[in-house]
């Protein structure tokens, strides 16, 4: 038998939705013509910027959302299924469907390609960080075109060095646009146990959702020998990655240089 909310015709919902979709038109990139249930993956997205449902809480309901939206329980689903699939949300069964966090095991490697050449990715254990320096600094051109800045913005710059086993393994160097994340320092990075990005969720409301990354060959130059204790002119992986929040708003630029004569980098084509 089904609920009085999902016999509600899809065709009414289109217009208790009108209202709703103007007040985020300026932001969203789904036009008003798209599905029904894009549209409601649209308003869902919304919330999740807006912190309405923070990183690790339970979301609504699926006949909530629908009656809150006033559309089928099946297009609340088909909605929800494509956010899952994009790891935003986070099913569990017989309980619920939750807002995905870095802090999760499944989550907090996402972005990490990085894998030993001998057992897989996490099976080493948390990576010992030791961060060189965090500091407000003014964006250059490149770093400003990355964020979406205008050159001469301030920013945090951050250079940390990741070790597995004793041995340093990555070398990063990380700029942040000021404003969300007013407060970051150096001890705060360091003191933080979890994964970078769950601390960005936590304190700060900011979760990366997607990145693109650039990976060339480069030689060592100096401060890779002297931070990565490798000999200098050997080959290292150079991958720049930029992060992205919700509505896909620029959040990180990400420099890393890994060695590779134990590590290998992985990533999975489907």
């Amino acid at each position: 038998m089904q609920s009085s909310v999902d016999i509600v015709p899809e065709h009414s919902a289109l217009t208790a939705l009108t209202s709703e979709l103007k007040v985020q038109s300026a932001s969203s990139s789904t036009p008003a013509f798209s599905p029904l249930y894009q549209q409601i993956k649209s308003l869902i997205l919304t919330s999740l910027k807006a912190g309405e449902w923070k990183p690790g809480e339970a979301i609504p309901s699926e006949i909530e959302l629908a009656a809150r939206f006033k559309v089928s329980q099946g297009t609340v689903r088909k909605a929800i299924d494509e956010l899952a699939l994009e790891n935003l949300l986070l099913r569990r069964q017989g309980r619920g469907t939750f807002v995905a966090t870095h802090a999760e095991q499944q989550v907090q490697f996402r972005f990490l390609k990085l894998v030993p050449d001998r057992g897989t990715r996490g099976s080493e254990g948390p990576a010992q960080r030791d961060i060189i320096e965090c500091r407000r600094s003014r964006a250059s051109a490149d770093v400003a075109r990355a964020l979406a800045l205008r050159t001469g913005d301030t920013v945090l710059q951050a250079r940390r060095v990741l070790s597995f086993g004793g041995t340093p393994i990555i070398l990063e160097d990380i700029w942040l646009p000021a404003a969300p994340f007013k407060g970051l320092t150096a001890e705060r990075l360091a003191n933080y146990q979890g994964p970078m990005y769950a601390l960005f969720e936590t304190e700060f409301n900011v979760r990366m959702v997607r990145a693109e990354e650039k990976i060339r060959a480069i030689p060592a130059s100096d401060i890779h020998e002297q931070l990565l204790k490798v000999t200098r002119g050997i080959p290292l992986l150079s991958v720049e990655r930029i992060a992205y929040t919700y509505r896909d708003e620029p959040m990180e630029l990400r420099r890393g240089y890994y060695r590779t004569e134990t590590h290998h980098y992985h990533n999975t084509l489907g």
